[in-house]
């Protein structure tokens, strides 16, 4: 049975593309402000929550597993929420956000993964974005007093890695929907 994903992998797709987006704009402009860099995050996690939770809205629709995007997608959406609110917060505050709503982040992706292996192929790639999710949290909770550039390069680079990632599985699960779409002919 398919699931959401290859169904819809331009879903995947998107977020690869905002990642990288928000990774090249992070990683190229290191000298933004602390309130430029918090905008930025929180539009980014925004943006990925709303599209979570889509993703969960439509998942329940087909009778797919969509608990862990609708968790994924509200983890997004409060530290969103807490970006946005104190926009002033502390460098080292918004590491924290930042490194905990990785790790969240990073183990909805594992979990997503695991559910799916059994339906797709390639769902290593969707691991890897989880673990690269986690890693980047763990070194933010390790180096909290970190200058703004560094800041902005290490979410520069995870944000550009897990799109790149995403993307990958997004292009591979529209080629599994394209051959699974296609009659056969004996």
């Amino acid at each position: 049975m398919a699931t959401l994903i290859t169904l819809s992998p331009w879903i995947l797709v998107l977020r690869g593309v905002v990642g990288i987006l928000f990774g090249l704009i992070a990683f190229l402009m290191p000298g933004v402000t602390l309130f430029v860099l918090t905008t930025l995050f929180g539009a980014y996690v925004l943006i990925d929550g709303v599209i979570s939770l889509v993703t969960a809205v439509q998942s329940a629709r087909h009778g797919q597993p969509w608990g862990h995007y609708l968790l994924e997608g509200l983890a997004c959406l409060a530290a969103a929420a807490v970006t946005m609110i104190w926009p002033a917060i502390t460098l080292t505050t918004l590491v924290y956000i930042i490194a905990a709503w990785a790790v969240v982040t990073g183990v909805f992706e594992i979990v997503a993964a695991v559910r799916l292996r059994r339906v797709i192929r390639g769902e290593w790639l969707l691991i890897l974005a989880g673990v690269a999710s986690i890693l980047f949290g763990c070194a933010m909770f390790a180096a909290p007093v970190i200058g703004a550039v560094v800041l902005a390069w290490w979410i520069g680079a995870y944000a550009f890695v897990f799109g790149i990632l995403l993307l990958s599985l997004g292009f591979r699960m529209r080629r599994l929907s394209a051959t699974m779409l296609t009659p056969h002919h004996a």
